[in-house]
């Protein structure tokens, strides 16, 4: 299965780092990402590999480093970003 992280928030430094990190210790693999800063906000798109993950586990603790670091993490499954999605 694969996942839609987004991450949206004020630019600083580490973002990109502390996600890309605990993904790394999940597990989990970084299949696409994207990435911009408008006059001062960040603004990520990634889609990773949740094969054999638990996906509450992992987006309660994507969640929880997102309030630490100061910004918006929201974590999806494939078929229902596809979903909300299609016109």
């Amino acid at each position: 299965m694969k996942g839609i992280i987004t991450v949206i928030g004020y630019d600083k430094v580490g973002i990109i780092a502390k996600i890309c990190m605990f993904l790394s210790e999940s597990g989990i693999n970084v299949l696409d990402i994207s990435q911009t800063i408008v006059q001062g906000f960040f603004n990520m798109l990634m889609i990773v590999d949740m094969t054999d993950k638990e996906f509450s586990e992992i987006d309660a603790h994507l969640q929880n480093l997102g309030e630490e670091i100061g910004v918006s993490v929201k974590l999806q499954s494939e078929e229902i970003f596809n979903a909300m999605h299609r016109i």
